[in-house]
């Protein structure tokens, strides 16, 4: 009911029986117009609005942009997680200890590989055995459907694949002394020293035969020693254990790995339906210049495969709204880029939302790419499944993609930062590093000199003995670890008896117990000055005080309600005075005007329950109106039940108003809010306006703001008319005098009247610069604002007796104004 009578307000509006409008209404816009601002208001930013002079505005954006960005943030959390498991670790557990930790008949392992000969047996034995199961755990045979299953559950895709790189003979340079003695020479590994030839084979293997890397399709990977080329000889093992085993002895016999082979690649890939999840294997032994070998090894589990159960078609939705959201930053920074032009990139938040939807569309581009190559490297396994599944170049970008996602889900993290710097508390970080940033530089300039140092000298004691320090970069990080505390002493003290122990304390000595701790002080001392200022500084906006303010303004909206429900029950218990059981508009509007409502809603809310019309409220319409009045009694008390579990009970109107009153104004308008709180609550709060209570405050601080301007301007013309006054009967009693003066010097007389001329001269001379001297100097434009508070500070005193001026002012001292 009294929502009714807060709408139908405005309709009575414009037929003259409101008396008060709490608001104007709307002027009529074109809805392309308010579609446009509706549009455009989407994209409305801190950045992009004009929010400094209006902190609740400043607080709302923020709130906006806040919530949409943690829609954003939970959107993509899912989307990544959606991406990985804990299966993928024990998926690649799993395929680790297979290949590289079963023992061959030496009773050595893949890890343990040494030299040439242990290749061999790891190949004839582990490798075959682990890439084809043919018989259960009871030895009995498999069905040839059931058999290409590692574990029984993860398919062989294709066939396993050896490829090897060799350099050339010769690729060096032997020292004259030894050219007698040694016939050929192999360099370390160089793309430009690779072995090109190819050797005439008759049997059907292709191991002999050098292949580019545009015709294997292939690309290069990084090892421990060198980075390979995708070229090669390479050459399939075969579809089961007799046929690999047959290509391995072959290859044994016709002694396939040289003294020219540089790198030895296995390949193969294995999909498990289960988990649908791909595995890339490739196994590196490495035989360096110096002999022997060095095995590494490259697992990676993806999921190349992403929409299979419902779980995926979710995660799919995800990215699609994950991608609409690209967009809606890409407008948002573009806005921002087009107002602030080139400052906008002065800004670190702003390179950090660059650098997110950078990273995004990017992963948006390969997701599409992978999506369509899977489908048709997948077709061509079907077709061709007696060849090599090359996925080893898609595993490879499946992990760069979620390395990059994993990157933009910390940078989306570290961005909520921007939203939340309102708080003071929350920009201790970044005010910190920034006022100490000058320092800091200056101190890493000095830290790294003397750790550059400690790492080189490291480098060249050690590097030829204690694996930690056997190039530059190991040398590096060894170093950092020794400042975490990992670090192994004996190692160096046995490299270097003398040097060793001496090195070891004079880097704890210098970087661990001197710069360390100076680092650490220049952070302290910095913290210490920000948490300083900010005990004197006030927040930007107070988010509590806002959600305080929004919770009170409902209390206040549940109060008025119910104040007039309350009215209304009993203006239908008491207006009727003639006790007639019928309740006339004249009854109705006196008893409603004593409470402080207005004609138009008195009008409105009689016109809603008056259905026949003749300004009278029978026995029905009263019944139907209490009725009415129950129910939203009923649903307010319900609201309030449900504040009350809260914790807030609220108050009545009038103390709500009274709250209003001594929170927005002072003084009399307190008072004034006291005594007439019950009644200046009543009107109802427009469907785009302010309501009846907001609006009388306000009307009185105006009234207030008038009258104090009223009477400063008042006093202002006072001033200016005194003033004026005294401008105009100075320069009459200049004209004066000067009439005078002239007179005297035209008149001719004796020598006596000569002296009599001159005298006078000078007195009126004399008094004339006594009159300058006082108008410039008088007390009264000094004392004018200290005196006494009249209405106006410089009194207009009596004419001093016998002046005969009548522009003559004195002040309250007798001094001339």
């Amino acid at each position: 009911l009294p929502v009714a009578m807060e709408n139908d307000i405005y309709m009575d509006r414009d037929k003259g029986k409101n008396e008060v409008a709490p608001t104007k209404p709307t002027e009529n816009q074109g809805c392309f117009t308010k579609f446009r601002k509706g549009v455009r208001s989407l994209w409305a930013t801190r950045q992009t609005e004009e929010t400094k002079g209006n902190r609740e505005l400043h607080v709302k954006t923020t709130l906006r942009e806040l919530i949409i960005y943690l829609v954003f943030l939970i959107i993509l959390c899912v989307v990544t997680f959606g991406m990985t498991s804990t299966t993928m670790y024990y998926y690649t557990k799993v395929m680790s200890d297979l290949f590289l930790d079963t023992t061959h008949e030496s009773g050595g392992t893949f890890r343990t590989i040494t030299n040439v000969d242990d290749f061999w047996k790891f190949a004839r034995g582990p490798l075959i055995k682990g890439l084809h199961w043919e018989t259960w755990y009871n030895n009995e045979p498999l069905p040839p459907s059931e058999q290409g299953y590692i574990y029984y559950e993860n398919k062989l895709l294709g066939l396993p694949r050896l490829r090897q790189l060799r350099v050339s003979s010769n690729s060096c340079v032997v020292h004259e002394n030894f050219k007698d003695v040694i016939r050929e020479c192999y360099d370390s590994y160089s793309a430009n020293l690779e072995d090109k030839t190819t050797t005439a084979n008759a049997d059907n293997y292709t191991a002999f035969a050098y292949k580019t890397e545009e015709e294997l399709d292939g690309s290069s990977h990084e090892a421990t020693i060198a980075t390979y080329s995708g070229a090669g000889y390479v050459q399939n093992l075969g579809k089961t254990q007799n046929e690999s085993l047959e290509v391995i002895t072959y290859l044994f016999n016709k002694l396939w790995i040289t003294r020219g082979t540089r790198v030895l690649f296995v390949d193969f890939t294995v999909y498990n339906a289960n988990i649908n999840l791909f595995c890339a294997i490739r196994l590196i032994v490495e035989f360096p210049a110096t002999g022997g070998a060095i095995p590494s090894w490259d697992f990676r589990t993806v999921k190349l495969i992403r929409y299979v159960t419902i779980k995926d078609y979710f995660i799919m939705a995800c990215e699609l709204i994950f991608a609409l959201f690209i967009a809606y930053y890409i407008v948002e920074e573009a806005l921002e880029i087009k107002k602030h032009k080139l400052s906008y990139f002065k800004s670190l938040w702003n390179i950090l939302d660059l650098t997110v939807i950078i990273i995004a569309l990017l992963c948006i581009a390969f997701d599409i790419y992978r999506t369509v190559e899977v489908d048709n490297k997948l077709s061509e396994l079907i077709s061709h499944p007696d060849q090599y599944a090359d996925f080893e170049f898609l595993s490879y970008w499946q992990t760069r993609f979620d390395n990059a996602i994993a990157i933009a889900v910390f940078f989306a993290w570290v961005k909520i930062f921007k939203y939340i710097s309102f708080n003071k508390t929350m920009t201790q970080l970044s005010s910190t590093l920034g006022r100490c940033a000058k320092d800091l530089l200056g101190f890493a300039v000095m830290f790294f000199i003397i750790f550059l140092a400690f790492t080189q000298l490291g480098y060249l004691l050690f590097g030829t003995q204690v694996k930690d320090f056997s190039n530059f970069g190991n040398s590096f990080f060894t170093l950092f670890r020794i400042i975490l505390g990992d670090f192994d002493f004996h190692q160096l003290e046995a490299a270097n008896r003398y040097l060793g122990p001496i090195f070891f304390m004079l880097f704890v000595f210098f970087v661990f117990f001197v710069l360390i701790n100076m680092f650490l002080a220049i952070i302290n001392d910095t913290y210490s000055e920000v948490k300083g200022d900010m005990a004197n500084q006030m927040n930007e906006f107070e988010m509590t005080d806002y959600f305080k303010r929004g919770y009170q303004k409902m209390v206040d909206k549940l109060n008025l309600k119910r104040d007039k429900i309350q009215d209304i029950h009993e203006t239908l218990k008491h207006a009727d005075i003639n006790g007639d059981d019928k309740l006339d508009f004249d009854e109705w509007r006196q008893d409603l005007k004593t409470r402080g409502y207005a004609d138009g809603e008195i009008e409105a809310l009689f016109a809603k329950y008056d259905i026949d019309g003749d300004r009278v409220l029978d026995k029905d319409e009263q019944i139907r109106m209490q009725e009415d009045l129950n129910n939203q009694k009923a649903a307010l008390n319900k609201e309030y039940d449900e504040l009350e579990k809260t914790g807030n009970r609220p108050g009545t109107a009038r103390r709500a108003s009274s709250r209003i009153s001594e929170n927005d104004d002072s003084g009399d308008e307190s008072s004034e809010m006291d005594e007439n709180g019950s009644k200046s609550t009543r009107s109802g709060r427009g469907s785009n306006g302010v309501s009846y209570e907001e609006f009388t405050v306000l009307s009185r601080r105006v009234d207030r703001m008038e009258h104090s301007i009223g009477s400063i301007v008042s006093k202002i013309d006072a001033v200016l008319v005194k003033l004026e006054a005294m401008e105009k009967a100075k320069l009459k009693r200049r004209e004066t005098m000067g009439k005078i003066l002239d007179s005297i010097t035209e008149t001719d007389g004796s020598n006596s009247d000569e002296i009599k001329r001159e005298q006078m001269e000078k007195l009126v001379r004399e008094e004339l610069e006594r009159w300058d001297s006082e108008t410039s100097f008088s007390p009264s434009g000094r004392g004018a604002s200290p005196s006494s508070g009249s209405s106006a500070r410089g009194v207009r005193a009596r004419s001093r007796p016998g002046s005969g001026q009548h522009g003559d002012y004195y002040d309250s001292r007798g001094y001339h104004v």
